[in-house]
């Protein structure tokens, strides 16, 4: 259902960094840029993406209380590395990895450089 979410950004290239940092290792990737400089990042067109830039506006980026964007992983160990490179780059810890639910959810939670709030998951929804 979801084909893309975006996340503001004051700084571009600075976010674009530790984007590209947090998702070395992954099969998440840069696939294109919007018209206005922003980057959208995923696996491939057609699938979830993230996409990171200015506001449309030209207003000051800013958080939403209570909005947070949830990233699919299909290992803990994964979920573990991202959750310590989002901290080791200037990210900001909201929940150290674990399970939330014994064997059906599996996260970390952390801030971008801007304040967004991200988890990274694993679900076990089908038993």
């Amino acid at each position: 259902m979801i084909a893309y979410t975006m996340l503001g950004t004051n700084d571009k290239e600075k976010a674009f960094a530790f984007y590209d940092s947090l998702f070395e290792g992954t099969d998440i990737k840069r696939l294109f840029k919007t018209p206005l400089g922003g980057q959208f990042y995923g696996k491939v067109p057609g699938q979830p993406m993230l996409c990171i830039t200015s506001p449309y506006d030209e207003g000051e980026a800013c958080f939403g209380n209570g909005t947070m964007v949830a990233l699919q992983f299909e290992d803990t160990a994964d979920i573990d590395r991202l959750h310590a490179k989002a901290l080791e780059i200037g990210g900001k810890d909201e929940g150290e990895p674990g399970w939330r639910a014994p064997e059906v959810f599996y996260g970390a939670y952390f801030r971008d450089l801007d304040g967004n709030k991200l988890c990274v998951c694993k679900m076990n929804m089908g038993g």
